[in-house]
């Protein structure tokens, strides 16, 4: 007796949920994320060997390049609390909203005396355009970088309990007593160790 064949039927999977999950989790996630704004210091790092990761928290960042120092700390709590206390050691006040944009800004260089100008430019472009990142001074007489070390250490401390770890952005063809001028700023607050950022030979940073 001849087996009786089973009529196969082609199976049919209705995705439409699937779709709507993944453009709801895409959606989300490009209303969420902060796209990194460019360096306003261009720097052409040396190239090293060593491929260890920087952390992205409890940080601070000092790019060193054409004899200017920038200067940035990671997380908007902290930058705000940084704010706050460079704000009261130079006697200068900062409205709220003054403080939320500053909670934003990436690496910055500029005199405190006009931080609250540079701050009040639209985007990135217009205050890479205003002439106002001269730098952070380093002089003796007026060592504003010590200055937000010194604070940004102190904020970490109070809001993470953690102690803040320094890295250096230096250019491949920065003279050497600039540079060395940062690590005595450094060392005069007991900084000892600092991370140096650097390109992978042969590859992209």
């Amino acid at each position: 007796m001849p087996r009786a064949k089973v009529q196969r039927k082609s199976t049919s999977i209705d995705m439409t949920a699937m779709c709507d999950v993944s453009f709801l989790l895409l959606t989300f996630f490009i209303l969420t994320a902060t796209a990194r704004q460019p360096d306003p210091l261009n720097i052409t790092t040396p190239t090293s060997t060593y491929k260890i990761p920087v952390p992205d928290v409890d940080i601070a960042k000092l790019s060193i390049g054409k004899g200017q120092v920038y200067y940035e700390v990671a997380g908007k709590d902290i930058k705000m609390a940084t704010l706050d206390k460079m704000a009261e050691q130079y006697k200068i006040s900062f409205t709220p909203q003054e403080r939320e944009r500053f909670g934003v800004i990436q690496s910055f260089g500029v005199p405190i005396q006009s931080l609250k100008q540079y701050i009040s430019l639209s985007d990135q472009a217009a205050r890479d355009k205003s002439g106002l990142s001269t730098g952070i001074p380093t002089d003796s007489a007026n060592n504003q970088l010590a200055a937000w070390i010194l604070n940004s250490r102190q904020a970490v401390a109070d809001l993470h309990q953690q102690a803040m770890r320094v890295s250096i952005k230096g250019d491949g063809e920065e003279d050497y007593p600039v540079v060395k001028k940062i690590v005595d700023i450094l060392q005069k607050q007991k900084i000892n160790k600092f991370s140096l950022i650097t390109s992978t030979e042969g590859g992209a940073q």
